[in-house]
């Protein structure tokens, strides 16, 4: 049996930012002092900026840092740092690169030989820089380049599991990057520094959409999936996926008129609080001026309301809503109704996502408008069932705090109803309002309808609609002689009775 007093103390963990605060939400608390972390991803990931925030907050802390470099020179290092307004100045550059003489050199080593003065001289550089600076925090960038001037792999990997053993002996949290050429996404292979790794991050690079992800982290666990990155003016910005907690509040539906008697009617009183109402239609048909109505109708209750807007600008939806009569600049100017115009190639849905939240916050609206569900797609650039995770979480979010959620959705086809909603979100959604484009007898009509409603009672019917120039959406009598409006083909229930009779033998 062995005796535990014997044994190494257990180790008392210590945590220290990353540099960037959403980083460190999903490494669960940040980086734990004295291990090693792996930072890889394509070229132009931003792996190194990553690093350069860890050092700039390890200065900030008071501490020396070490910034070991072998594929720029230092003053390049400075010089782009700065650009993003990041100021590592004060590190202590450790250059294991080629020098520029290099080529100029006359020396005639065999393989093995070049290697091995290599290998030793890297070392015993690292070695001395350690000792002599005695950093708390260390960026090796590439460890790659460790790699370039081992024999073989067994080498390499002898030498990397000491340079990591000496380090974590020393309480030196460690970053290291390397360029990863394989998928990450789908790959479960594990090599050398990656095992060694206590913890890994993921950059990647999908046409104009940044994403990071944390598959390891040894002991203290990580935020699992990828989530949005920026790289702006002040660096790296990280944006996590909103994940909806448990809410214990009371569900407490009080309904939200939209300010017009006949729409009241149809939805059977207004919309709920806590709810999430979709309107569905044609590019055209007047989903955003019934999404302007409802807008009216919570200002007009005394309530405020958020608004997004993807697919115009302000000046135009605002200049629209004024001529159908939604006094739109008033609500503006009184601060009832912020609008927001959002760029969805400029913004991951996560940041996006973030920015709603954060004007939650501060300005505690009845209700937020979303128009429309294809830019907010755009900007995820990955799939429908990824635009069904994003808009739940950050929907779940808002009906927790009590806000009706009201989004504009482009269905495909002009006329007809294939799909309550155009990318399976119909699940999400606890009202659908849906306005389409019907031709009877060679005329054209809008038809507007609720075909779902979670609470309540509403009106079943489709009902004629107008957008009126002063007056905005005006409801008319509903369909009753009509049928067949869900599937595009409409009929006269008269007609269709006359050929029923004369089909019949």
């Amino acid at each position: 049996m062995s005796d535990s007093s014997l044994d190494p103390p257990i180790e008392e963990i210590e945590l220290i930012t990353s540099g960037i605060s959403e980083l460190d939400e999903l490494l669960n608390g940040g980086y734990v002092r004295g291990r090693t972390y792996l930072v890889q991803g394509g070229s132009g990931t931003g792996k190194s900026l990553l690093g350069q925030h860890f050092l700039r907050a390890g200065l900030n802390a008071g501490g020396t840092v070490v910034y070991i470099h072998g594929e720029e020179s230092r003053q390049d290092i400075l010089l782009n740092a700065a650009l993003l307004s990041i100021d590592i100045q004060d590190a202590e550059f450790l250059d294991i690169g080629p020098g520029t003489d290099f080529f100029a050199e006359d020396k005639s080593y065999n393989l093995i030989e070049a290697t091995e003065v290599q290998s030793e001289r890297f070392t015993a550089d690292i070695k001395h820089v350690i000792e002599e600076v005695d950093p708390a925090r260390i960026l090796i960038d590439p460890i790659t380049q460790l790699q370039y001037v081992e024999r073989d792999e067994y080498q390499y990997r002898k030498r990397l599991q000491s340079l990591v053993r000496f380090l974590r002996d020393r309480q030196v949290t460690t970053v290291a990057t390397r360029t990863a050429t394989r998928d990450r996404e789908t790959s479960t292979t594990y090599d050398d520094i990656e095992s060694l790794s206590d913890g890994i991050i993921d950059l990647y690079l999908d046409g104009n959409e940044r994403r990071v992800a944390v598959p390891k982290h040894r002991g203290l666990g990580q935020k699992d999936g990828t989530h949005g990155l920026e790289i702006r003016a002040g660096g790296i910005e990280v944006y996590p996926q909103i994940v909806p907690e448990h809410d214990n509040r009371t569900f407490d539906p009080k309904l939200i008129a939209t300010g017009y008697d006949a729409f009241d009617d149809l939805l059977g009183g207004g919309i709920e609080r806590g709810t999430v109402s979709f309107i569905s239609g044609p590019t055209g048909v007047g989903k955003s001026t019934t999404g302007a109505q409802i807008l009216t109708g919570v200002v007009e209750n005394g309530g405020t309301a958020l608004g997004y807007v993807f697919e115009e600008s302000i000046d135009q939806f605002v200049h629209r809503s004024e001529s159908l009569g939604f006094p739109i600049s008033d609500m503006q100017e009184r601060g009832a109704v912020r609008l927001t115009e959002t760029e969805p190639l400029v913004r991951s849905a996560e940041e996006f996502d973030q920015h709603i939240l954060n004007q939650a916050d501060e300005h505690e609206p009845d209700a937020v408008f979303i128009d429309g569900l294809s830019g907010y797609k755009i900007s995820l650039q990955g799939g429908d069932q990824r635009l069904v995770h994003r808009l739940h979480g950050l929907t779940r979010v808002l009906k927790n705090r009590g806000i009706a959620v009201i989004i504009t959705d482009e269905a495909d086809r002009l006329t007809g109803i294939p799909e309550g909603t155009s990318t399976n979100t119909s699940y999400i959604a606890d009202n659908i309002v849906f306005l389409s484009y019907v031709e009877v007898d060679g005329e054209m009509d809008r038809a507007i309808g609720v075909i779902k409603k979670r609470l309540g009672d509403f009106d079943s019917r489709f009902h004629r609609f107008s957008i009126l120039s002063g007056e905005g959406l005006v409801i008319e009598e509903p369909f009753d002689n009509v049928q067949g409006i869900m599937q595009g083909a409409p009929t006269r229930r008269i007609q269709h009775e006359q050929r029923r009779t004369t089909d019949q033998p």
